[in-house]
């Protein structure tokens, strides 16, 4: 390669370069809004699901200081989620919400009540839900609500 080339060059390699450098930035603001939604929203796998499997939840997904009112954990798959931002498992509703296709089983841990400051006591409901989330770039980064599914 002359000195004439690499001179041409360089500044497509400067752009490449600078592109690959910010491209994880981004990606990684993507991702700590979804990693968050998941830290307070999501466990794959449940025990319990009763008023101590909300308690223990919500201590150790840091949601007690102080006590948060309500919560919910959506239980199952990932992919089934994250498939709601797409046409695959969910559709436009309200705004730039999406409302699930199919339900999801659920447990909402709602505050008892009293003093806001730790320990924190919770009521634990099971249900099965269709949920509504936010999403942003097709990942979920805000739970919204839940409901019981109308019957067909």
């Amino acid at each position: 390669m002359t000195s004439c080339q690499r001179e041409k060059s360089f500044p497509l390699f400067l752009v490449f370069m600078l592109g690959l450098g910010l491209t994880p930035l981004t990606l990684a603001k993507d991702d700590r809004r979804y990693r968050q939604f998941l830290t307070q929203h999501y466990d794959r796998s449940p025990k319990g699901r009763d008023n101590k499997y909300c308690e223990t939840m919500m201590e150790r997904r840091h949601l007690t200081k102080p006590c948060k009112g309500i919560n919910t954990f959506v239980h199952g798959n990932k992919n089934d989620i994250k498939d709601i931002c797409k046409d695959k498992n969910g559709k436009p509703y309200r705004g730039n919400l999406r409302i699930s296709k199919s339900p999801f089983q659920v447990t909402i841990c709602k505050h008892k009540g009293g003093s806001t400051r730790p320990p924190c006591h919770y009521k634990a409901t099971k249900a099965y839900r269709v949920i509504v989330i936010g999403c942003e770039k097709d990942w979920p980064v805000h739970f919204d609500e839940s409901f019981v599914p109308p019957r067909k």
